[in-house]
């Protein structure tokens, strides 16, 4: 059954998926701490905060903020939904490029992040494609 992205509903769903494949994840070698603020939400009041951590070694995503988070990314939800469920990197680039995507803190860590992704092996490059597939499957 498809739920609103980031709602209560996806994020359960979403959690399940990451937690199914987490034996098939590797370790993300990148430490970063990200706080999200999607705006112009249909549902709710309009602003959903949500963070991302991948400080245990593995890509958490969970509703609310993180205290010193390394970064926060601000976003409309059409942005967020194509960077977090399709996961179109000329897309995010593009909007990011057009200033749909606000960055504050250490961009550093957020180009990290990226690029332990691009450097990584089969196993997991097969592992995150089921993934995106079944959070895409549970995304309205």
């Amino acid at each position: 059954m498809p739920y609103a992205f980031l709602s209560e509903e996806w994020m359960d769903a979403a959690r399940e998926i990451r937690e199914r494949y987490s034996d098939q994840s590797p370790t993300i070698p990148a430490t970063v701490r990200a706080n999200l603020v999607v705006n112009e939400v249909p549902f709710g009041d309009g602003v959903v905060n949500a963070h991302m951590d991948t400080s245990s070694g593995k890509m958490t995503m969970e509703l609310g903020h993180l205290d010193s988070p390394d970064a926060t990314l601000t976003m409309d939800y059409a942005t967020a939904k194509s960077f977090v469920v399709t996961q179109d990197q000329a897309a995010i680039m593009q909007a990011f490029m057009g200033g749909k995507i606000k960055i504050q803190g250490d961009m550093t860590k957020l180009m990290a992040l990226a690029a332990a992704g691009q450097s990584a092996g089969p196993e997991a490059v097969a592992a995150a494609a089921k993934i995106t597939e079944e959070v895409k499957a549970i995304t309205e």
